[in-house]
């Protein structure tokens, strides 16, 4: 196969080439996330067959988040040098070769260390995918940027139904073997579709000035102080999402409704935040990334106190899909926010850090969430601990718009 990077060309931009990469992105990001859902559907009988306790089962879900966070840093500084195409390739590899070997185990501490690397596979679909996308499209960014992430989203409606066939054939270990194999085998050729190098790669290797990929606007801040305030807000923003995604069956169970009343709310949520990622994108072209994170967070918060007053059945199902209409376009307004303030050569590694922030918000507000529920014996409290995390976003926020110099620099 020739990895030699094809040239650039001025009018890919927004052109035809980009929406093609476009949705090359949106199937790979598809593919790639399988590694995020997968542990999750697999949890009972991984849990039956190695005979541990819920908390030991659970131990796999949090090595694949700590290898999905790794994988969107390491990646993302590798395309800001040299594209996307060889992380995909090694992607593909990480996710066959973590998912075949799992199947293979015997042990939980084992599974649990695979999945690692299967998480460390599934992060080049996220974030380092986005950053290298964000390159190709100016006129229509937000839509691009949120269309592909929205690849993740997909995964988790569509992996699990498809897992619910090949689980009773021939259980969880080949259902993994046949994953595996599906990743490396669709992948790899979809991935040389991306091997064209971003522009901002060919402006650097034609001389091309340090201004001519200067940043869109300009803040009153240093680069570093900026990237460690999203990097604060994406904690928070992701503390606060938290809380619902990963305790409304438990909080269903508690209410009476059940398990299944629960996973129909979680998957309406999905559905929501589809659609908000799309819709998030059309009106980030038009108002800016950080105005659209903005009312999205202010949005998430408003869900989270309907939450606590709201806890009938019909009025669950309704909060639930206003929740994922408001939540879903927050993720991605970061990585706009990054192509809008920040130097382009730089995105894969800067929105990467910010998505490891907002992965370790999720971590952690699902754990805090639970802690604070053994504490006082209800969920109130655990929304309350989220809104309060959500308001710390919000300030953030309203703290970027007031230092953003009101001229906007024209753009290369």
């Amino acid at each position: 196969m020739d990895a030699t990077p094809r040239t650039t060309k001025s009018n890919d931009i927004d052109g035809r080439y980009a929406w093609t990469r476009l949705l090359v992105s949106v199937l790979l990001g598809t593919i790639g996330s399988v590694g995020m859902w997968t542990v999750v559907v697999v949890l009972p009988e991984v849990q039956a067959e190695f005979g541990v306790d819920r908390g030991g089962a659970s131990l796999p879900y949090t090595m694949t988040m700590v290898g999905f966070a790794a994988g969107n840093v390491l990646f993302g500084r590798f395309v800001d040098r040299s594209g996307i195409f060889l992380p995909m390739l090694v992607a593909a590899a990480a996710l066959a070769v973590g998912f075949v070997l799992a199947a293979t185990v015997s042990s939980i501490w084992l599974f649990a260390l695979l999945q690692v690397v299967i998480g460390f596979g599934a992060a080049a679909g996220f974030g380092p995918l986005i950053a290298d996308l964000s390159h190709w499209f100016v006129r229509r960014r937000g839509v691009a940027v949120a269309a592909a992430a929205s690849g993740n989203y997909f995964a988790g409606a569509i992996w699990p139904l498809v897992m619910q066939f090949t689980l009773p054939m021939g259980g969880w270990r080949w259902t993994y073997v046949g994953i595996g194999l599906f990743c490396i085998v669709t992948m790899i050729p979809l991935a040389t579709f991306l091997r064209r190098r971003a522009p901002h790669h060919a402006a650097a290797e034609s001389g091309a000035t340090a201004g001519a990929r200067a940043p869109a606007l300009s803040i009153d801040l240093s680069p570093r102080a900026l990237q460690m305030l999203l990097a604060v807000a994406g904690l928070g923003c992701c503390v606060a999402m938290s809380m619902p995604q990963v305790h409304i069956v438990a909080y269903c169970v508690d209410l009476g409704f059940g398990v299944a009343r629960g996973t129909e709310m979680l998957s309406l949520m999905l559905v929501g935040g589809i659609i908000s990622r799309l819709a998030s994108g059309f009106l980030a072209d038009h108002i800016g990334g950080v105005k659209t994170l903005l009312l999205g967070s202010v949005l998430q918060c408003l869900a989270l106190f309907a939450y606590i007053p709201f806890d009938g059945l019909a009025s669950l199902y309704v909060v639930s899909l206003v929740f994922g209409l408001s939540q879903g376009g927050i993720v991605p307004s970061y990585a706009i926010i990054v192509r809008e303030y920040l130097p382009a050569h730089e995105a894969g590694q800067r929105v990467g850090l910010v998505i490891m922030a907002t992965i370790a918000g999720m971590a952690l507000g699902g754990w805090l969430s639970g802690w604070i529920y053994d504490l006082t014996g209800s969920y109130s409290a655990a929304f309350i601990n989220g809104i309060a995390w959500n308001v710390l976003n919000i300030a953030i926020m309203l703290l970027i718009l007031w230092r953003t110099r009101s001229s906007r620099l024209a753009p290369a």
